[in-house]
């Protein structure tokens, strides 16, 4: 049931999306939602592998917990609202309320609760391979952005805040070792905790042009973290400019910087960009250079509130006096409303920002004086970019993009606190048991080893996870010589451990060459009569235009392909 593909299907955006269909791994439903061929199933097992054996590794115990998850479950976190419209939710014929599981801590920590009661049953980690379901706004990128995808969660369970530590440290090793054994480069970075919440957490991404994320990097010192996290200094204070009385101007027309700018003929960073923002549904203006954008995560977070969105119309109007794109610092409708200031404009004068007047701006301001901003309402609030200084040793951050496959969460006592989920310690005393997470994305990691290794022919497998390791190409399958020579290699092959498929379709040989380097076989055999004459069979890397020619089929054949699949092996066949 293999089915290759010659065009590119047309709603596909990226390369790995166009390969995974087009070398017949999937096929599309609906958005968002795909049929795993078997060529896809076999990779996607293989992946699923590696995952279990790093787990168990890593002390943790498999479980499996249903998709349908009952309402009350979420009521008691609290995150049946707050997980929005992205949840699916459905009734059954009783009226009772469900989601499908887009993750798994309440169910989870309503399990172990269950079955934990003392303290010599701790540390604990779980974990389950499972299909999870999430309602995209906009399913896009196939498997990277999708309605339904496989996921592993795991979750552990430790007497103490201290304890937790060794269980995240656990789980971050493994996922490593299961990225590298993979065959990707996916690279650990500081992120927000989100929905999800907790303390502190990391994502583990693959970097790749295709990528949604932004990641911060420092060379100087190894920080990265996504540009939801990303921490930068502050840019150096620049002299004091002589500034005049503030001066109100007509810019009739011009709302956006971009048109103040060209308006008025100086550069978006001579402006303060001023927006209203509601924080828990209290108005509050945030100031940043012109040239710069919010970080809504770093203003929830400053604020200290759980939902920060951009004001509607009415409220903008009613706080400041005018409408979005004349707002500004200087004395707005409402006297008591909150400013707060990116750290950029500090001690800035010489500004340019809204008048609180449609059509108007003011200049020479200075915010100091003219403002007002509180000295403890400047801080860290805009994106960070390519050139800002790192927080952590002032060297300049570079900024990539990258796919996230895996993420882990030192959660704390959220979700335990909620379940009442404690143990007894050595005193007989209820403790709340402190709790980690740990995902990663098993569809989108197959699609992300693709994204990260392909060409212009096809997709490039690391032998670890490719559907096959092996392509025999049967050119002559009606020759029964060639037939035997080709059949006893699989089976040699086999006997090796090693996953073989024989091409023995009646097609022209070109046409097995290139489904074998657009489905991305490591190596490809090939066996045909007239080089079975001459005494050999042609053995190939799809890494690497080299071939190699051995000369006994039955003997020296399966060496090579067992030293082509081995990276340090190469050199023994002239492959580099």
């Amino acid at each position: 049931m293999i089915q290759t593909l010659r065009e590119d299907p047309g709603d596909a955006e990226i390369d790995s999306h166009k390969l995974l269909v087009r070398a017949g791994l999937m096929k599309k439903v609906a958005g968002g939602l795909y049929t795993y061929l078997p060529l896809g199933m076999r990779s996607l097992n293989k992946i699923q592998r590696i995952i279990r054996e790093e787990m168990d590794r890593a002390g943790a115990q498999e479980i499996v917990m249903p998709i349908l998850q009952p309402a009350e479950l979420w009521k008691t976190s609290g995150r049946w609202e707050s997980m929005g419209p992205g949840m699916f939710r459905l009734k059954d014929r009783a009226a009772h309320d469900y989601a499908l599981s887009p993750t798994a801590e309440e169910m989870v920590t309503d399990v172990v609760k269950s079955v934990v009661s003392s303290y010599r049953q701790l540390p604990l980690t779980v974990y389950q391979i499972q299909w999870k379901f999430r309602d995209e706004i906009r399913p896009r990128f196939g498997l990277m952005r999708s309605k339904e995808f496989l996921m592993k969660d795991a979750y552990s369970f430790d007497t103490s805040l201290e304890a937790a530590d060794a269980s995240y440290t656990a789980m971050y090793r493994a996922y490593r070792r299961v990225f590298e054994r993979c065959g990707l480069k996916a690279y650990p970075v500081e992120a927000d905790t989100g929905d999800i919440g907790g303390k502190f957490s990391h994502e583990f991404h693959v970097l790749a042009d295709s990528g949604e994320d932004g990641i911060a990097f420092c060379d100087g010192c190894g920080y990265a973290a996504n540009l939801e996290k990303a921490e930068r200094r502050a840019a150096a204070a620049a002299a004091a400019a002589e500034c005049g009385a503030p001066e109100t101007i007509p810019t009739p027309g011009a709302k956006t910087i971009e048109q103040v700018s060209k308006f008025m003929g100086v550069p978006g960073s001579a402006f303060v960009k001023s927006l209203v923002y509601s924080a828990d549904g209290t108005p509050v203006m945030v100031c940043l250079p012109g040239d710069r954008d919010v970080n809504e995560v770093k203003l929830r977070h400053f604020l200290g509130a759980k939902k920060v969105e951009l004001a509607d119309f009415d409220t903008v109007l009613r706080v400041t006096g005018a409408n979005a794109g004349s707002v500004g610092p200087v004395r707005p409708t409402d006297s008591s409303l909150r400013i707060v200031a990116d750290f950029d404009l500090k001690g800035a004068s010489g500004c340019i920002v809204g008048a609180n007047r449609d059509g108007y701006h003011t200049k020479n301001v200075d915010l100091a004086r003219d403002a007002k901003i509180a000295v403890g309402d400047y801080a860290d609030l805009a994106i960070a970019r390519d050139g800002d200084a790192c927080a952590k040793c002032g060297r300049p951050l570079a900024v990539k993009r990258g796919i996230e496959v895996g993420h882990v969460f030192k959660l704390g006592v959220k979700y335990t606190a909620a379940f009442n989920a404690v143990y007894k310690n050595g005193n007989l005393e209820d403790q709340v048991m402190a709790m980690g997470c740990y995902g990663i994305g098993v569809s989108r990691t197959m699609q992300a080893v693709i994204e990260q290794s392909h060409d212009k022919d096809g997709i490039i497998w690391p032998p670890s996870v490719a559907p096959f390791q092996v392509c025999v190409c049967l050119l002559d399958p009606s020759d029964d010589g060639a037939a035997k020579a080709a059949f006893d290699l699989e089976a040699a092959l086999e006997a090796e451990g090693i996953d073989v498929i024989v091409d023995d379709r009646a097609e022209r040989p070109g046409v097995k060459f290139k489904d074998a380097d657009l489905i991305g076989f490591p190596v490809r055999v090939v066996v045909g009569a007239k080089g079975l004459a001459k005494g050999g069979v042609e053995v190939k890397r799809r890494r690497d235009d080299k071939t190699k020619t051995v000369i006994s089929p039955a003997a020296e054949a399966v060496a090579a392909v067992k030293a082509a699949l081995r990276p340090d092996g190469a050199e023994q066949l002239d492959f580099n």
